[in-house]
């Protein structure tokens, strides 16, 4: 029998999952947000396209759609495509990061683990640092789970949309629509 080195059998035991990228599973994952009309309406919207992955050095890289943005009403999809986001010079979000893989592939079916991440959201043409409680879950299938702990305030008027908020004001003839609204998410990687 041939000895082998500990090298190649530590290589030759590890998961296939350990050498490999995690991607996003879009039908999966959703990120939602909540916006405040009026002083005291909320509305739960949320985007339907996202793309995303983890790598084996733990950079997180995710692109959000902002013309899937999902209101309920059609109208308003619109109006937040066209008259907000203005997705025909932005077409999408990104979220840039990084995480500790090494935690996670220590992980059993089951079990958690919370971190503090530092990201940035780049949106409508501005780069800006954001906080995220998450938590991690291992699941069945060498799957991840990255959920908000608490939600990711975001304010427009960061991004330079506090014009586009206006916009939508006037349209809808509202008397306010918040700039600061919490974002949750729930991700899925393999």
């Amino acid at each position: 029998m041939k000895k082998i080195s500990l090298v190649t059998w530590i290589l030759l035991t590890l998961s296939p999952a350990a050498f490999a990228d995690w991607t996003l599973v879009g039908e999966e994952s959703r990120i939602d947000y909540v916006s405040i009309k009026a002083n005291s309406t909320g509305e739960v919207n949320y985007f339907k396209t996202l793309e995303g992955s983890i790598t084996d050095s733990g950079a997180v890289s995710l692109t959000i759609d902002l013309n899937s943005v999902e209101t309920g009403v059609s109208i308003r999809n619109e109006r937040m495509q066209t008259e907000f986001f203005d997705t025909e010079s932005f077409a999408d979000a990104k979220v840039r990061g990084a995480v500790d893989v090494s935690r996670a592939a220590e992980l059993q079916k089951g079990e958690t683990y919370q971190e503090a991440l530092k990201l940035t959201l780049s949106l409508h043409g501005v780069v800006a640092d954001v906080d995220a409680q998450v938590q991690v879950t291992k699941l069945a299938n060498d799957q991840l789970l990255v959920t908000s702990l608490s939600p990711v305030i975001i304010d427009a008027q960061t991004f330079d949309l506090g014009e586009g908020v206006e916009k939508l004001q006037t349209l809808a003839g509202l008397p306010s629509i918040s700039s600061v609204v919490p974002v949750t998410f729930n991700l899925v990687f393999k």
